[in-house]
Order: structure tokens, then sequence, then C-alpha cells
């Protein structure tokens, strides 16, 4: 499996492979962008084809925008993972639609990140499946155990409410600002990188800490010590189609969410009584003082555990690998039926 990351700037046109976990994760280098941007970066794609023999192989798309130097190839089936609707990013290219048009053409399966994306994009193709977020039990369910913890977060005082992820146009920047400045005795500690906004537009308090990036390993150490985790995304066009992967990471990790009105979210979390949903300030701080005093806790979690309990990666990777072999079932049988034809 060879993972390409998005082409980067750099001295000379190359490439480096390193393995993790027995994927070879692929970093392409250009030294400009320009019109022939696209066909170097084909160049650097059929030497690493060459290099290791690559003959029969998949194309799996994540963005379309890779369609401009993947173009060329000849795959034996292409899927593509659409996990968000890339379009409503914040400095989208303008052709990603058009691009996204053709790779519908093209693909012979179709997977989306959440279901309220798969209702978006269903009438576009007619092997298209919803695969909602799943997680990593045993990586956050550490949290329910774990007492060490990381020293950036020790001296912060309780209760905490946490968040982890992307800090960007998703991010509810106006509800931090709001509840922090109103129950300025909670604490609201935010782990991720900001990007594509400027971080002076966030909201500075005592009470607001922000710890940067952390590793997908230390997450369990960070969380562990929270009384309530966050999702914290604002209700816009880059949000519309989300399917948060830490919703069922913090409910693993045996924490109360408190979620913005998220359509994956609501449905099935939310519906479910899993994540309360609120809508402005008044109705978090309800949602969290509800929370605080909740004698029920063993119960909810107890429904927590239920929930989750057929829900797995290695669930998820089984239904998509049986969707995948059944295209090649499919065209093994054109395949079939068109020699008959051509023997008749």
């Amino acid at each position: 499996m060879f993972y390409f990351e998005e082409p980067k700037i750099g001295d000379s046109d190359m490439y480096t492979v390193n393995i993790q976990d027995g994927v070879s994760i692929v970093e392409l280098f250009i030294t400009r962008h320009d019109d022939s941007t696209n066909d170097r970066i084909r160049d650097l794609i059929n030497q690493i084809l060459n290099e290791y023999n690559v003959e029969s192989y998949i194309n799996w798309y994540y963005t379309p925008m890779a369609l401009q130097f993947t173009d060329h190839l000849n795959p034996g089936k292409i899927i593509y993972d659409s996990m968000d609707e890339l379009s409503a990013f914040r400095f989208a290219p303008p052709q990603l639609l058009e691009l996204e048009d053709e790779l519908f053409k093209k693909a012979d399966v179709v997977f989306t990140g959440g279901n309220s994306l798969y209702q978006a994009k269903k009438n576009r193709h007619h092997n298209i499946h919803a695969m909602p977020s799943s997680i990593d039990k045993a990586h956050f369910g550490k949290a329910r155990k774990i007492q060490h913890e990381p020293e950036d977060q020790m001296s912060i005082g309780f209760p905490r409410l946490g968040f982890f992820g992307v800090v960007d146009e998703r991010f509810d920047i106006e509800l931090l600002r709001e509840v922090s400045a109103q129950r300025t005795d909670w604490q609201f500690v935010i782990i991720g990188p900001i990007v594509k906004i400027n971080p002076d537009d966030l909201p500075r308090a005592s009470n607001i800490h922000y710890l940067g990036p952390k590793t997908y390993t230390e997450l369990p150490q960070y969380i562990a010590h929270w009384d309530i985790a966050l999702i914290l995304f604002a209700l816009n066009e880059s949000t519309e189609f989300i399917s948060p992967t830490k919703t069922p990471e913090y409910l693993a990790a045996g924490k109360p969410v408190i979620s913005t009105a998220i359509t994956d979210v609501v449905q099935p979390y939310g519906n479910s009584g899993l994540v309360q949903i609120v809508d402005d300030a008044a109705s978090f701080i309800l949602a969290a003082e509800k929370i605080f005093t909740d004698t029920e806790k063993d119960y909810w979690l107890r429904t927590v555990d239920h929930f989750l309990e057929n829900d797995s990666w290695d669930h998820t990777f089984n239904k998509m690998n049986a969707l995948i072999n059944n295209v090649k079932k499919d065209q093994t049988q054109i395949k079939n039926t068109q020699n008959q034809i051509n023997h008749v």
C-alpha cells in the first residue's frame, strides 16, 4: 500500500518513501507551481511505480484534486472515499467540483464519511455506501483507567471541558467565547493545530487553554482528566456534512459529550441520549450543569458501551472490503459474459 501525501514545495522534484506499519508513506516534492506542475508530479508517480515494479493496483482517492496528475494511470479499480464536502472548505480550489464529477464517473465504488454526506450524494453514483466514523475502542478506553497526567495540563483547574481536533473555520469561536466568559470557573482545554484562521481571532481568557497539537497516542492521557468532552463546531457550509470521528472516541473514553447540532451527531448520538445537543451558550451551560449533577452516570456509561459494542474499524474494514471485492466479481462477470458473446 502506497499512501501519497499532497505534493509539497521542495528544493528539487523528488520523492521519499517511508514505511510505517506496513504502509509506504510517499512524500512528493516539486520546486514550483506552474503550468508544468501536474506533468512533473505524473513523472514522479511513474518513477515510483517503476521502482517498486507496481503493475496491478487499485486507485483510492480521498480528494478529486488528485485526478489532475493520476489521469494517465490504468488501475484495476477506482475507489472514491468522500470523507467531507471539500468544496465547502475555506480556500477550496475552484475546479474541485468539476473534478469530483469526473471522479464519480470513473469510480467503481464510492464511500462517504457519514450518513448526511451519503444522502447528499447518493444519486450521483450507482454503487455508493455510507461508512460513518468508527473507533479504536481499546485505545480510547485507556482513558477510563489512566492515572498519569501530562505536564502541560496538570496545573489547569477543574471542572475541565475539553476539545481535540483541528481548530479551523469549522470551530465555533463565538460559542467558546460566550460560555467561557459566563462561566469563568470552568476550564476549557483546546488540543489541536490552528489552521486556515487567524489565531488572533480565537478568544483569549485565563480559563481557556490552547495546548497545541498532540499525537494520537497521547490523546487518552489528556481526555482521561476532563469532566466533559466537546464537539465545538459552528453550523455552516463546511460542517453541513461532517461526521466527527471524535464523537465515538470521546464516548469510548467514558466522557459525557456536549455538541452543537451537527446532523451526524444528532442522529444517532443525540437522539439516543448519548450526547447533549446545544444551540447556544444558554443551552450549553444548562447541559453542562446537568452533567455535573447527574447521579445516573453508571447507567449512561452502560448505554454507551452497548451502543459501541459492535463498532470498530475492523468491522468497517470488513464491510468496505466486501464491497470492493464485489466490484471485482462484477467485472469478472462482465468479462466472462463478453467472452461468451465473442465465442458465439
